[in-house]
């Protein structure tokens, strides 16, 4: 499995399948800085213009959507979605 890229942009809506996605692949490094955030105590609108790259000053609804399913989706791989890495990533 290649590297995931560093910053790849993000969707409005993160994947919620039951398997992990290419989407996912790619945003590997995207799902492991909103988990440090959240370790961290950060604010979410912080989070979301640093990490996903949305403002939410200009965009709040967009915004905190786009947060609130890439972390959960982080979560998600964290409890059970990294089992399909350690099988060899997502299906081509």
């Amino acid at each position: 499995m290649p590297a995931p890229p560093l910053d790849p942009p993000v969707t409005d809506t993160a994947p919620t399948d039951a398997a992990l996605t290419g989407y996912d692949q790619d945003h590997l490094v995207t799902y492991l800085r909103l988990l440090d955030a959240e370790a961290d105590g950060a604010n979410w609108e912080e989070v979301a213009e640093r990490v996903l790259h949305i403002d939410p000053h200009a965009e709040p609804a967009r915004a905190q959507h786009a947060w609130e399913t890439h972390l959960a989706r982080a979560h998600w791989l964290m409890e059970s979605g990294y089992r399909h890495l350690l099988r060899g990533g997502a299906p081509n």
